[in-house]
Order: C-alpha cells, then sequence, then structure tokens
C-alpha cells in the first residue's frame, strides 16, 4: 500500500528536476549563444563591411562585460534575491539580443553585445546559485551537477550546428532573434519552478575592484584589437596597455587593503595556487577560445560553408564532451597537476598540428589537430576548477570559485583578442606583400575586409582575373594568420604546462594557504 506522503514526495521530486532543468538551460544559453555568434561571425562581417576590429569587438565586448560582472552578479543574486535577479538577467539578455538582431552596423552590434554581456552575467550568476541552494546532500548535488554538466555539454556539441542551420536558411541576426523567444520561455520556467532564496548575511560589493579590473581589462584588449592594425609601437597602443597596467597596479594596492575584496591576492603567494589558475587561464586561452577561433578557420581560409564549418566542428566539440570521463578515471592514479600538464601538453600538440594543418591544407591532420586539441580540453576542463578548490581550506572555496571563474573568462577575453591580433597582422602583412608583388594597389578599405575575412569583396572591386587571384590570396593569407596563432598558442600552453609541473608539485595543499589571508578570512 503507499504511502500517503508519496504524492508529496512525487511533487517535490518533479519541481527539484523542474528546476534542476531550467538552472540548466540558463546556464546553457550562454554557451549556445558563444558558439553560435563564433559561427556566423564571418556572415557577420561581409554583411556589416567590417574590419576585423569590428569583429574582434563583437566577441570582445560580450565577454569583457561577462568577465567583469559575473561575480558581482553573484553577490546582487545573493542580496537581492536570486529569483528576481535571474529574472532580470533573462530580461535584459533577451532584450540585447533582439537589440544585436536589429544592429544597423557593428558599432550598434558590440554595443549591444556589452549589454548582452551584462545580462548573460545576471542570468548565469543567480542560475548557478539557485541551483547550489537548492541541491544539498552529497547524493544528490552529485547527480545534479553530472546533469547539469551533460546539459553544458551537449549545448556546447550543438551549437556550432545550430549556428550553421540558422545562418544558412534565416541569416545572422537570428542567431540572436532566437534568443527573444527562449528568454521568454525561460523566464516563465523560471517563475514556475524556482522559489525565492536570498543570503541571510550578503557581503558587500566592492565597487571599486569591480571597477578598476573592468577598466584594465578594457584597455589591454583595446591596446590587443589595434595593435595588428596601427602596429605594437605605435602611441595608441602604447598608451592603452601603460593604462591597463596602471588600473591592475590600482587594483592591487586596493584590493589588498579591503577586508573583503573582489579577489584575495594573498592567495598568489602560494606557487600550487598560481599553477592551478595559471592552468585555467591557459585552458581558456589556447583551447576553449578555438571554439570561437576555428569556423573562422574553416570559413575564412578553407573556404566552407556556415553549415560545413559547423559540422566541422564535432571533432573538437565531441572530444571536449568526452574527455573529462577520462580525466575523472585517470585522477584515480595521478595527482592533479600530472592531469593539467597532461592536458596542456596535448593542447601544445593539437594547436601544432593546427598550425601544420594551416600551413599545408591537409584535412586528416586537421581532424587530428581539432581531435587532439578537444581532448587535452577536456581533461583540463573536467580538472582545472577541481585543482584550484583543492589547493585552498574549504572556508575559501567562494574566492577561489570567483578566481577560478575570473581567470577562464579573462584567458577567453585575451585569448581572442591576442590571438585574434597575431592573425590580423599576418593576414594584413601577407596581403600587403603579394599584391605588391603582383603590382596591384589595394584600397585601404577593400585590405580591412579581406583581413576581416570578406576576401569575395576583391572580386567586386577587381573583375575578371585579379579579382580571383586575390580572392585565392585572401585565403592563403587567412591560413597563413592562423598557422601564426596556432603556432602562439602551441607555445603559450607548452609555457604553461611548465609552469603548471613545477610550481604545483614541490608543496602539499596543506601548506599553501598564507596566514594572512586565513586571518583575513
Amino acid at each position: 500500500m503507499p504511502s500517503p506522503t508519496t504524492p508529496s514526495l512525487r511533487r517535490d521530486v518533479d519541481k527539484k528536476t523542474g528546476l534542476l532543468l531550467t538552472g540548466s538551460m540558463a546556464c546553457a544559453m550562454t554557451v549556445l549563444d558563444s558558439n553560435v555568434v563564433g559561427i556566423v561571425l564571418p556572415s557577420i562581417a561581409r554583411d556589416l563591411n567590417a574590419s576585423f576590429a569590428d569583429i574582434a569587438w563583437v566577441i570582445s565586448a560580450f565577454v569583457l562585460c561577462f568577465a567583469a560582472l559575473l561575480l558581482p552578479a553573484g553577490a546582487v543574486a545573493d542580496r537581492y534575491g536570486r529569483k528576481r535577479v535571474l529574472l532580470c538577467g533573462i530580461s535584459v539578455y533577451g532584450l540585447a539580443s533582439v537589440a544585436c538582431g536589429l544592429a544597423p552596423s557593428t558599432q550598434a552590434l558590440y554595443a549591444s553585445r556589452a549589454v548582452q554581456g551584462v545580462g548573460a552575467a545576471f542570468l548565469l550568476a543567480p542560475a548557478l546559485a539557485v541551483l547550489g541552494h537548492a541541491f544539498h546532500e552529497e547524493a544528490e548535488r552529485t547527480r545534479a551537477w553530472a546533469i547539469w554538466g551533460v546539459i553544458m555539454g551537449l549545448a556546447m556539441v550543438l551549437s556550432p550546428i545550430i549556428g550553421g542551420v540558422i545562418d544558412t536558411y534565416l541569416g545572422w541576426r537570428w542567431a540572436f532573434h532566437v534568443n527573444a523567444p527562449l528568454c521568454a520561455i525561460l523566464a516563465a520556467a523560471v517563475i514556475k519552478s524556482v522559489n525565492e532564496s536570498r543570503d541571510a548575511s550578503p557581503k558587500a560589493l566592492d565597487f571599486a575592484g569591480i571597477g578598476l579590473f573592468a577598466c584594465g581589462m578594457f584597455c589591454l584588449t583595446w591596446a590587443l584589437i589595434l595593435g595588428s592594425e596601427l602596429g605594437w609601437r605605435s602611441p595608441a597602443v602604447l598608451y592603452r596597455t601603460l593604462a591597463g597596467l596602471c588600473f591592475f597596479g590600482v587594483f592591487s594596492i586596493v584590493e589588498r587593503r579591503r577586508a573583503h575584496p573582489m579577489l584575495d591576492l594573498a592567495l598568489f603567494a602560494s606557487w600550487p595556487f598560481v599553477g592551478a589558475v595559471v592552468a585555467m587561464f591557459a585552458y581558456a586561452a589556447t583551447a576553449q577560445v578555438m571554439a570561437t577561433l576555428l569556423p573562422l578557420f574553416l570559413q575564412n581560409a578553407r573556404g566552407a560553408t556556415t553549415m560545413t564549418a559547423g559540422l566541422a566542428m564535432l571533432p573538437f566539440a565531441l572530444a571536449m564532451l568526452i574527455l573529462p570521463q577520462a580525466g575523472r578515471l585517470l585522477s584515480r592514479y595521478w595527482a592533479s597537476y600530472k592531469i593539467l600538464t597532461l592536458g596542456l601538453a596535448i593542447v601544445a600538440i593539437g594547436n601544432l598540428l593546427l598550425a601544420w594543418s594551416a600551413g599545408t591544407g591537409n584535412s586528416a591532420i586537421l581532424v587530428v589537430g581539432m581531435v587532439a586539441l578537444g581532448s587535452g580540453g577536456g581533461l583540463l576542463n573536467g580538472e582545472t576548477q577541481k585543482a584550484i578548490m583543492s589547493v585552498i581550506p574549504r572556508h575559501r572555496v567562494g574566492m577561489a570559485s570567483g578566481i577560478s571563474t575570473t581567470a577562464r573568462f579573462s584567458g577567453i577575453l585575451l585569448g581572442f583578442s591576442g590571438l585574434g591580433a597575431v592573425l590580423a597582422a599576418r593576414v594584413r602583412s601577407k596581403i600587403l606583400e603579394e599584391t605588391t608583388d603582383m603590382s596591384v594597389r589595394i584600397p585601404s578599405a577593400l585590405l580591412e575586409q579581406m583581413v576581416a575575412g570578406d576576401a569575395q569583396r576583391a572580386q567586386h572591386v577587381f573583375p575578371g582575373t585579379v579579382g580571383d587571384t586575390l580572392l585565392l590570396l585572401g585565403r592563403l593569407s587567412y591560413a597563413a594568420g592562423f598557422s601564426t596563432a596556432f603556432l602562439v598558442a602551441t607555445g603559450l600552453a607548452a609555457i604553461a604546462a611548465g609552469i603548471v609541473y613545477f610550481s604545483m608539485r614541490r608543496m602539499a595543499a596543506h601548506q599553501i594557504y598564507p596566514a594572512t589571508a586565513a586571518n583575513r578570512a
């Protein structure tokens, strides 16, 4: 005979399942949108006559606002109510997505993308907090985060294909417009399945730290984007670099004097902690960022359509999805620093193979390189967060999580800007070198459009054989540019592997946390 409490228990289980799916889908939306936009970037460049700097800001404006506001968004949600802030984030994200789809120019697009990044921060942070608040018991929590991980992984795998379908049949603007109905459905699910919750004793917001960190990242990103066009020694680039470093210097001074800082810099007195953060940053800058850069390579260097490029991303995406499971098995036998070092070494090999493929046009090497890159990234994706959490005391896990998140998105931002700058500089120099040899004077506007990936524009400016030659030159120049960018990523991953190995293997976890930080807590 069934227990009288069975219907009540079933309702509770159903509600928690609904909450888990709602929170997971909220998180997955940010992954889905970012990777879809990576697929449609070449179409945006062609339609809006964009320069490479314009295209770089379409990505960078979103990631900059997202990275700078993710930590304060969590604090705001704890203070004012997680459900309320989540609904606000969904609303801002949906409205900004519509504005992105309606943007008449690249300037309007990356301004809207910045607002979309704000919405994404206030969507993701409270969604994670809602899930963390709802699932307490160890077994329940483990199951919940496993399901969350599967949904996030599927979003990563499917997003390039979804982007290809949308761009092919609806146009790039629908990559943004489609978010509006999804946000409406998500908001209705939040209203139905999520109960309001807040922290009984919320932490004070570190407005000075937030502002200084955001300004520093903005100046450095701006310098990297301008560097490929104006030259790395130009005053504009040097001034922005200096301004960024000054902002970070003041940020360091301010944070060390605050009782409750945005980032506890005392943690960085520990070499193992530094190694774990370097692993996270390098993973994001040399592997995770390729979810955006690889579609540009496939379309602009190899002439793939958006649909073909989306399908061609599967070896990378599937490896990223599957390898964290292998990392969990490996962690039974290996210390964390060995797994991190192995992952970065495989990422370096993957980027080296991609550089080889870009230089030779070999498709088999391309596939092997994408699998290797995704495999190394998958190992790191499953291990980096755990490594950072494992090297500090439990009472500091909140700060560790914040530093981990900041390192990840800072890596994506500076990785995209830096590797993109290397790419653009090499493409520009290659085109100028070859057109000089051809005795063809190429207009500056056309040069910038070709650097942005719109080599087909040359056929309209120079009809006939010259235009066809310039189209081929544009693709070869992009291949050369990506070969250089992949080599730079190879070097960064290899250097990071060395830093991680030598910094994390020397000290035990219980020795690393400085007394000053412990006393401050």
